[in-house]
């Protein structure tokens, strides 16, 4: 474990509910048992949660729902179930709170689940996936290494680990997609993360950077580093995912949607 996140703040609460209805595209309800989190992405849009949670910079802490594993039980929420919106449920601490996997354990496992993750700490819970009636698990892929990931998301699973962790858990027989984000003209390699993938991938959706909520100093990063990504990001997205969408298209995979986040949120099918 680096340094900052032995430095990471854990804050204890005891949650009233954990399942949260949610207006997220083919997704009904979200589970959170974390808020927060230790990946500390520099693009994060869940660093809005700032706002309400006061606990420091976001990547510097994260709020535990030490009663979640016993909130699920005997809990049936109808529609779809997706983990997690506001954090990732196999961050760094999982690996020694598995809080996660006590929440897998008690839930029903009639429950239609989708589980969300940079981490490859999920295929130490393979066991557990594998007794829900109907899970899909998507790693988000972005095809970032180098200086780029250091300076994007550094402290998160490589991009050669999440492709593997993806292939096993096809081979176990486990329904996997995969979410290809933060989407960055000229910086993000669709194509490229599709080949690398489609072989052990169900689908994908796909989500453009979204640009308002990644914050003033992804922004300035951003515009200096990559300055005609910012201003494709600003001026020009329409024609850009007009020339995307053709591109996975002729790929002949299943894409599910492209998620943007401006001038509003949407999906375009």
């Amino acid at each position: 474990m680096n340094e900052l996140q032995t430095m990471i703040r854990l804050v204890e609460r005891r949650a009233k509910t954990i399942f949260t209805p949610t207006k997220l595209p083919d997704t009904s309800y979200t589970i959170n048992q974390y808020v927060g989190c230790g990946h500390a992405c520099l693009y994060c849009y869940a660093k809005f949660m700032c706002k309400w949670k006061q606990h420091g910079e976001w990547g510097s802490w994260v709020e535990v729902k030490v009663n979640a594993p016993e909130l699920v039980k005997l809990k049936h929420p109808a529609g779809n179930v997706y983990m997690s919106s506001v954090s990732d449920p196999y961050q760094p601490i999982e690996k020694e709170l598995q809080l996660t996997r006590r929440v897998l354990l008690n839930m029903d496992k009639s429950v239609h689940l989708s589980v969300q993750t940079k981490s490859n700490l999920i295929l130490r819970d393979i066991d557990v996936l594998l007794q829900f009636e109907n899970i899909d698990v998507g790693l988000t892929i972005n095809g970032f290494s180098g200086k780029l990931k250091k300076m994007f998301e550094p402290y998160s699973s490589t991009h050669r680990e999440r492709l593997q962790t993806l292939k096993i858990l096809k081979a176990h027989g486990i329904n996997t997609y995969g979410f290809i984000s933060p989407i960055i003209p000229g910086v993000t390699n669709v194509g490229k993360v599709i080949d690398q993938s489609s072989e052990f991938v169900d689908y994908y959706w796909l989500e453009l950077l979204n640009l308002r909520a990644s914050g003033s100093k992804f922004n300035g990063l951003l515009k200096a580093e990559f300055p005609q990504s910012y201003v494709i990001m600003k001026h020009g997205m329409y024609e850009f995912i007009d020339r995307l969408r053709q591109m996975v298209c002729s790929k002949g995979v299943n894409l599910r949607g492209i998620v943007i986040h401006y001038p509003k949120f949407g999906v375009i099918r």
